[in-house]
């Protein structure tokens, strides 16, 4: 009696043992099936790919805004995401050196000019595929200010004004990319925009 019993004992342990086993390996899929308490997801991917990784802010505002540290530019939440991808990208260059010819041999540069830190953004944006020098851009996209971003141009020197906030390597500041508040005469430039924006 004592040996049926020892089995009996044994056979219901194992049983336990594989109902458990069986559930912990089911749950997870399960739970996240059903919204259960399961093993979450991972995060959703950041704009910069980052596991994770939080959007930049973005301003109800209908034009950009300068942060708090007046270094980078807040993209409005009613713009294109082409155009806030270039404010985006033009955040990252903002503080570099100016260098001449900087950003025309390849897109991520040490320092950057003119014409190259509105390729970088318009890149950042879609909107261009190679870095430009002013003198292209006096013939690049369409003629006249845009919706969006107007570059203004000459043979000497071009800036960008992006959801109508100037960035530029030249003015009021340090030199080299930066947005500037001061409004600049656009009287001996030629204004072009990409199309549709």
């Amino acid at each position: 009696m004592r040996v049926s019993a020892l089995g009996r004992t044994y056979a219901l342990s194992v049983f336990v043992l594989l109902a458990i086993a069986t559930a912990l390996v089911a749950s997870p899929a399960a739970g996240a099936a059903t919204g259960g308490a399961g093993v979450p997801p991972p995060p959703p991917p950041g704009p910069s790919g980052g596991i994770g990784a939080m959007p930049p802010p973005t301003t109800p505002m209908p034009t950009a805004q300068l942060s708090h540290d007046g270094r980078t530019a807040i993209a409005p939440e009613s713009a294109p995401e082409e155009v806030k991808n270039a404010i985006y990208a033009a955040n990252r260059i903002v503080g570099k050196p100016y260098r001449y010819g900087g950003g025309h041999r390849r897109f991520n540069d040490s320092g950057y000019d003119c014409s190259g830190s509105i390729s970088f953004a318009l890149r950042g944006g879609g909107l261009i595929k190679r870095p430009l020098p002013s003198s292209a851009f006096m013939q690049w996209g369409e003629t006249g200010r845009g919706q969006w971003i107007t570059v203004y141009t000459n043979p000497g020197h071009a800036y960008v004004v992006i959801a109508g906030l100037r960035f530029d390597t030249s003015g009021p500041g340090p030199r080299g990319p930066n947005w500037r508040k001061a409004a600049r005469s656009s009287r001996a430039f030629t204004a072009r925009h990409p199309t549709g924006f």
